[in-house]
């Protein structure tokens, strides 16, 4: 995940291009880099480290120009380092800034050398630079040297790119990774999110896949993948300047939760090609560790640990070889038995939680490789382990988790099907997957147009102090991190237990008092859960039902159901959250609560 921004314009834009990436940086900090088209020739500036470093290098050689690109960058190929800081130039002509991942860039890189081109880096993006190169060498317009180039590609790529020659041209490309156009007077723009733009401008087009686009200072041209010449709508921004407001909201944790349809596609964005996974999305090394795995140990703290729970279950279900999961701050204080061939997963949001830092430190020297899961670029986390995956999903203000949860079950199907493909997951089953998790963003949607029933049925907690939530199977730790929200937000002690587990004494809390809140898809143990909620109907329990589609529970006196719409099995541990975060979002609310910032938490837990 990198950071991408460009303009073309009749002032000076090496400003905006740095206020840009200030506003990028959350996508990947290991180096940055900006390079500007100025009296005819192309002048760069790239410095290891934040984008502090590369304001403190222009600082000290000062870059002027009205055409420019400009790249904060997160490692996947090459380490961080100046010589593989974006952007990458051939020669002195033409300078390029990318976010994605060139599958075949070795092949390319291989034909490029032998065409007499010198690398100077270590990175897949390089070859994009020669390649144009090489075709404009060869005759071609900029245009029709980014389009070859382009058929050349494989994998996910956004790519911005400027020449010599061409003083009033910025051009650009989408193949998966996310690109936005800024569209201004006299000046237009480009960027990995439209958040960087804001300063200069609210109006933005969204390219297509395949798009190829053309930016002069007065016009913005567009052509689709089978060169088509094409108009793309442009819409206005509408909700301020950052995602550090909440906008229509009242409070950040409901617009974090509304935010998660955008999410689902942010984490898959990039990462898909013709209906398969990227493996190189984990890190340029990610094939060569994957091979070796025959286990999984997974260590989290809170949320992430409910999370690591779910995919213990799809990692057996789908993989095939044990995975274990584990609080990490008990795995820290304990001996513990690393089986050859171990893969160490760790999760955290914040990339920074001590417990977990900790407990990687401990055993790093004795597993096969380790694995981060995590939210932002830079972390200690992610720097300390050999690969990691980003779930993309933006500033979490709230200190509730929610979107930070979802996108982390995403990320981990996605290292699930990776490590899959090992053990005799088929193509077939991979694609069916990833079709399943590409409808995600519409699916939540649906759940989210629940909301008014879920505010409603919020009413029954006002008075409660006490809450039992049920699950049966990948829904049990759904069940565990409702609990979760609902206590930390409302301050109602809750409990999750599976629901077979019921007799064996939480029953004997069940009176008309205490609500008991059960997540019942369709799916094979839903018969047993049935005859679960009947111990609790006997007792005098209240039932609040999220039920799946066409299924027996029914409403009636002591059951209230909410009906979610058909969903994908393997999907049920996304889906199902929602519901109970917004359950807890209203439950606070009534109480009069600070729900996004509770008493005694922190976002970022940082103390053992």
């Amino acid at each position: 995940m990198c950071g991408i921004v460009g303009a073309v314009a009749a002032r000076q834009v090496s400003g905006i291009l740095l206020e840009g990436l200030r506003r990028l940086e959350y996508r990947g900090y290991d180096s940055a880099g900006m390079a500007l088209w100025d009296q005819g020739h192309i002048e760069r500036v790239r410095r290891i480290g934040k984008v502090q470093a590369l304001a403190e290098g222009l600082q000290q050689h000062p870059l002027k120009g009205t055409l420019g690109i400009a790249h904060t960058r997160w490692a996947t190929h090459g380490a961080p380092a100046e010589r593989n800081a974006h952007p990458h130039m051939s020669g002195e002509r033409l300078a390029v800034v990318h976010n994605g991942i060139i599958e075949n860039f070795e092949l390319l890189k291989e034909e490029l050398i032998d065409s007499g081109y010198q690398f100077s880096s270590e990175t897949d993006t390089e070859v994009v630079a020669h390649l144009i190169d090489r075709e404009v060498r060869s005759g071609e317009t900029l245009l029709d040297a980014m389009r070859n180039a382009m058929a050349r590609l494989e994998g996910a790529f956004a790519l911005g790119v400027i020449h010599m020659d061409y003083p009033d041209q910025l051009l650009t490309a989408r193949k998966g990774s996310p690109l936005v156009i800024g569209v201004g007077i006299g000046e237009n723009f480009i960027a990995s999110d439209q958040l960087a733009l804001l300063p200069v401008t609210d109006r933005f087009m969204f390219l297509e896949d395949g798009d190829i686009a053309c930016l002069t200072p007065e016009k913005i041209s567009v052509w689709d993948s089978a060169n088509h010449p094409v108009e793309r709508p442009v819409s206005r921004f509408e909700h301020g300047a950052g995602s550090a407001e909440k906008g229509e909201f009242k409070h950040f944790m409901l617009k974090e939760i509304y935010e998660q349809p955008a999410v689902m596609k942010a984490v898959l964005e990039g990462r898909i090609n013709k209906g398969h996974l990227l493996e190189q999305a984990f890190g340029s090394e990610a094939g060569a560790l994957f091979d070796q795995v025959k286990q999984v140990q997974i260590i989290a703290c809170g949320t992430s640990y409910h999370a690591g729970m779910i995919a213990s279950y799809w990692i057996e279900q789908l993989v095939g070889i044990p995975c274990r999961v584990e609080v990490a701050s008990e795995f820290r204080y304990r001996p513990v038995v690393m089986p050859q061939g171990t893969l160490l997963l760790t999760l955290s949001q914040s990339g920074e939680t001590a417990d977990t830092l900790a407990a990687l430190r401990e055993v790093k020297d004795r597993v096969i490789g380790t694995l981060a899961i995590c939210n932002v670029p830079g972390s200690s986390l992610v720097r300390e382990s050999d690969l990691s995956l980003m779930t993309n999903a933006g500033p979490e203000i709230g200190v509730a988790s929610t979107k930070a949860f979802t996108s982390q079950l995403v990320a981990l199907m996605l290292t699930t099907l990776a490590l899959g493909r090992r053990t005799g997951l088929s193509a077939k089953r991979e694609q069916e997957i990833l079709a399943e998790l590409q409808q995600l963003p519409e699916l939540l949607e649906k759940l989210l147009a629940l909301d008014p029933e879920i505010e409603a049925m919020s009413a029954a907690f006002a008075e409660k102090h006490n809450a039992l939530f049920l699950g049966r199977g990948t829904l049990y730790p759904v069940a565990m991190e409702g609990a979760l929200k609902l206590k930390e937000i409302s301050y109602i002690h809750a409990e999750a237990y599976p629901a077979g587990e019921l007799k064996h004494g939480p029953l004997a809390l069940v009176d008309k008092d205490m609500p008991v809140v059960t997540v019942a898809p369709n799916n094979a143990m839903l018969d047993k859960l049935k005859a679960n909620l009947q111990e609790v109907r006997a007792r005098g329990g209240e039932l609040f039902v999220f039920a799946g589609q066409d299924q027996s529970i029914k409403q009636q006196d002591g059951i209230s159901v909410i009906r979610l719409p058909a969903i994908p099995t393997l999907l049920e541990p996304i889906a199902y959250t929602l519901p109970l975060q917004l359950l807890s979002y209203h439950v606070a609310v009534l109480k009069g609560t600070d729900v996004d910032q509770p008493r005694n938490l922190a976002k970022s837990v940082t103390v053992e």
